[in-house]
């Protein structure tokens, strides 16, 4: 058939209704295309203009109230597809339980669009489709296709996605069911008994643990080959790392199912004792920190595809009880593995290398803030990973909160549509539609590289925990839901009645697994109990004395050259360029290095030797207090330059981001990231110190714990702009108390150092610790009108011949006894010893606690040697008495003292707020603290500022 005896049969099939006004619309059309509707113009550009006998006369002769007609119902069904894409899932069946589960919602029934049934099939298919299949003939089959295919039991959101080139995709893998899995008989026998596993997973962990914690994922099953749908289609694409992040429910069946941790382990895990002879040797990577967590925190790594040249690694990542919050640390997981870091300038991605996917709770994700936050991050240079699979475990419930107490919306997963991810609400029974649904996530993923989200809608079989009841608070709902058939029986009648399965495959399959777990069981070694005690690695326990961070002079004058060039044709603002440009008068005149020079040659030093180093935070490429500058920005064209991708001896990245306004998100996500890039030196900076605050999450249960409690590893630095300027309560403290409350086992380094050539070989120093078992985190209070301050500033020789000290003592001017010490860190004992050189009191002097933690004993017993006069020491410091460092090293510094020297506090009283308001308050209260500590001892009693003899 030619293309023109093809054109002439179609126009044909034309209903004589709706002729004139396709006459109509092509007058329109070849005025302006855009005037008619898309599919209308599909079909003048497929077939040409409208050919059918006698048009010329019909036009002349047609009547003007069948043609209005035709026109509104033509309007109407073009109005009733949309409708059917676009609210189709608010009648979908996307509920296997509740008042919900039966839905049917007037915008699309025929009756809102003034349509019948015989309307529909007058009208041809073409007119809202344009090119359908042989079997739809008119426009009623297209509504039902439309119906059957938005509607059921899986559903789509995906009008908010305002990107036309992906809303097309989307509609042709939809409407074309290029989306679905298709299955074998074999392949559904699989899945079957895929879902048996699972619930018999469960079933013997309830009879063989009553009543103990499990958070079953029953109501949820379909969960499990869902991911192992994914691992497996990542086998195919070259992906190294599939990252997970899950709260609790249905961990335990996702640790055994998909991470492989062996089911030996697990049981023993159900028991007071935790027996390690248990662990096999197998692919599966289980970690423990010295004290532990519960069952239901643990993660685990595993290797897939032994036979590619490139296995998959799936890593379950550690989660506290604190949900959502792991969901910026899996993220940072995934950036940290897709990076190349081994080469100057900026760190290559490649988003293949890693993809992550994020098992919300349907509660959680609307409640807690972080997962915005963290959603905020999906398309933000610096933390972009390509796209993330969500999944939300939807059962409808949080503990026993019910979802209309728990969120403004509708759906749980509506927080997604700000932005603009496409959704699948999927019915946790329809086990062939959930692997669908996550076909269509990984390839929409792997074609746009963006955000994905699946609400895997189920229940849950029992109460938040099976010590739990919820038939106290949702009598109705489990009235059914204990009649609800499980999703294994569901889906073996529908293979029954497909004869796929027989009446007595399933029955065997289930026997199969509990026989399997009770022979596991009942081999386990019967353990006495003992006592589980533990304590950190040897390699934490050692100080940290004798690291040499000293750089040769020669070396540094070099990287300080390369650090003033800039590109060809760039043209830097010019103000800041004289600025920087002094420093080439550094090594030649000066000899002087202030706070901002020292870090950035500290930064050229590290990655000359191999070590990467990413930086970011809120305003930190030019420094909250504009004294880094980082990141250089042409005047003409706005192209940005770092100095630092200008060292010729640099081989490793350096990267630099300026965040969003988080800190939980940007924290974790930093977390994550230097838990997978060991030998990265991974910095996050505050605006000020304080801002912490709103992280503290992070900081607990993961910066803090994360190796005592799962054996996970940070190297990270965290920058705190601390310190009293009269800026008011929120401006001051970053808070150091909190940071000392944690700090054990060496768990992490707190300093509060004063001088740059301090900064520098601390810096330099935490480098060294990258990829050892040494690693810690390190918290540093960072000075901010101390950045500039001329007792600050150091001399080149510093950074060549010195290494960090823990403690920094003023030198002695005469030989007069030294009767009183003043020991203290940070800007207070800058202040301190600027009014003192001053006044010239000899009879004291100053130590400086450079490092608070862990606390350096040794070095001050031997420095409190050269002081054998001594009869007073003071502890100053700005903050208030409660706060600051005060109760944590006064039974420290005690412990060290003769018995006859008396040990003080000079500072402010006990505040709840960390600062006043009122900058002449504060000048005053400053004032007093610094001459108080001058004073004779007896003077120093209790005031109304609170000082005091301890």
């Amino acid at each position: 058939m030619t293309q023109k005896e093809s054109n002439k049969r179609f126009w044909r099939n034309i209903h004589q209704a709706n002729r004139s006004y396709m006459e109509e619309q092509y007058l329109l059309f070849l005025q302006d295309p855009k005037q008619v509707p898309s599919s209308i113009q599909e079909i003048f550009n497929t077939y040409g203009a409208p050919n059918w006998p006698g048009i010329a006369n019909y036009k002349s002769q047609r009547n003007e109230s069948d043609h209005t007609n035709s026109t509104k119902k033509i309007k109407a069904t073009i109005q009733l597809a949309d409708a059917i894409r676009r609210f189709g899932h608010l009648s979908a069946t996307i509920y296997p339980v509740g008042t919900k589960k039966h839905r049917h919602n007037e915008l699309i029934d025929l009756k809102t669009y003034d349509l019948t049934i015989e309307d529909l099939k007058q009208l041809p298919a073409q007119i809202i489709w344009g090119n359908p299949s042989s079997s739809m003939t008119n426009a009623w089959d297209v509504i039902q296709a439309l119906t059957q295919t938005y509607a059921k039991t899986i559903a789509f959101e995906y009008d908010h996605v305002n990107q036309n080139k992906e809303r097309k995709w989307l509609e042709k893998q939809i409407e074309s069911n290029t989306y679905q899995v298709t299955f074998s008989n074999e392949q559904k026998q699989q899945l079957l008994k895929a879902l048996i596993d699972v619930e018999g997973f469960e079933h013997f962990l309830a009879k063989t643990f009553v009543a103990q914690k499990r958070f079953s994922i029953e109501g949820l099953d379909s969960m499990v080959p869902m991911l192992d749908y994914l691992v497996q289609q990542s086998l195919y694409d070259d992906t190294e790392n599939v990252l997970i992040g899950m709260a609790h429910r249905g961990r335990l069946s996702v640790l055994t199912h998909i991470l492989g941790k062996p089911f030996d382990i697990l049981f023993s895990e159900f028991y007071h004792a935790q027996d390690k002879t248990l662990v096999p040797s197998s692919t599966s990577s289980i970690t423990y920190g010295w004290t532990g967590d519960v069952k239901y925190h643990f993660g685990a790594k595993r290797q897939f595809g032994e036979g590619k040249p490139a296995p998959t690694k799936v890593t379950l990542a550690h989660n506290p009880s604190h949900l959502e919050f792991v969901n910026p640390v899996v993220q940072g997981f995934t950036r940290a593995h897709q990076d190349f870091r081994f080469e100057s300038g900026y760190p290559t991605q490649k988003w293949q290398r890693a993809c992550s996917i994020m098992i919300h709770g349907d509660a959680a994700f609307m409640g807690q803030g972080v997962v915005a936050e963290t959603l905020n991050l999906s398309a933000i240079e610096g933390y972009q990973t390509g796209g993330t699979i969500h999944l939300i475990a939807n059962n409808q419930i949080g503990f026993t909160t019910n979802y209309r107490q728990s969120r403004s919306t509708r759906y749980a997963s509506d927080l997604a549509k700000g932005f603009e991810i496409p959704i699948i609400h999927v019915n946790a029974d329809d086990p062939e539609a959930c692997l669908s649904a996550m076909k269509l996530a990984y390839q929409y993923r792997k074609k746009f590289h963006k955000d994905f989200l699946i609400d895997l809608i189920g229940y849950r079989r029992y109460g938040h925990n099976e010590m739990d009841e919820p038939r106290a608070t949702q009598p109705l709902a489990y009235q059914e839901i204990d009649q609800h058939p499980t999703v294994v029986d569901i889906y073996r009648g529908q293979l029954e009645a497909a004869k796929v399965i027989t009446s007595t495959d399933c029955e065997n399959w289930r026997q199969e697994v509990h026989t399997k777990l009770q022979e596991i069981y009942l081999n386990m070694k019967e353990n006495q109990f003992e006592e589980w005690i533990q304590s950190e690695p040897g390699a934490l326990k050692n100080e940290l004395t004798n690291i040499q961070t000293n750089v040769t002079y020669d070396k540094l004058r070099r990287f300080n050259h390369d650090l003033l060039k800039r590109p060809a044709r760039f043209v830097g603002f010019n103000k800041l360029e004289r600025l920087l440009q002094k420093r080439a008068k550094v090594f030649d005149e000066q000899q002087i290095v202030d706070w901002a020079m020292a870090e950035i040659l500290a930064f050229a030093t590290v990655l000359s030797d191999g070590i990467p180093i990413r930086l970011t935070g809120q305003d930190t490429e030019r420094g909250t207090f504009a004294h880094r500058h980082l990141v250089l920005h042409d005047i003409n064209s706005d192209e940005t330059y770092c100095p630092l991708h200008g060292i010729s001896e640099a081989k490793a990245s350096f990267a630099i981001h300026n965040t969003p306004l988080s800190e939980v998100a940007v924290l974790g996500f930093e977390y994550g990231y230097s838990v997978e890039a060991p030998k990265t030196l991974v910095m996050w900076e505050a605006q000020f110190g304080d801002f912490a605050n709103v992280g503290q999450v992070i900081f607990d249960q993961f910066i803090s714990a994360g190796r005592a409690k799962w054996g996970e590893k940070s190297n990270m630095i965290v920058l705190l702009p601390h310190g009293y300027e009269g800026q008011g309560p929120d401006h001051s403290s970053a808070r150091m108390e909190r940071f000392l409350l944690t700090a054990a086992e060496n768990n992490w380094i707190i300093a509060n150092v004063t001088t740059s050539a301090n900064y520098f070989h601390l810096l330099r120093r935490q480098a060294s610790l990258v990829n050892s078992d040494a690693a810690r985190p390190l918290i540093i209070m960072t000075p901010k009108s101390l950045l500039r301050h001329k007792q600050v500033v150091s001399n080149v020789d510093a950074l060549v011949h010195d290494n960090f000290q823990p403690i920094i003592a003023k030198q002695k001017q005469t030989n007069q006894p030294v009767t009183r010490l003043i020991i203290g860190s940070g800007k207070i004992m800058v202040e301190f010893d600027e009014l003192n050189d001053c006044q010239s009191f000899n009879w004291l002097t100053t130590i400086r606690l450079e490092q608070i933690y862990p606390f350096p004993k040794t070095l001050l017993q031997e420095l409190l040697l050269d002081y054998p006069d001594v009869t007073e020491v003071i502890w100053l410091q700005e903050e208030p008495r409660n706060m600051g460092a005060w109760h944590f090293v006064k039974e420290k510094i005690a412990c060290v003292l003769h018995e006859n020297v008396v040990l003080l506090y000079v500072g402010r009283g006990d505040r709840s707020s960390p600062a006043v308001g009122n900058m002449k308050v504060h000048l005053k209260e400053q004032k007093y603290i610094l001459e108080t500590a001058m004073k004779d001892v007896t003077s120093i009693i209790t005031t109304e500022y609170g000082f005091c003899k301890e």
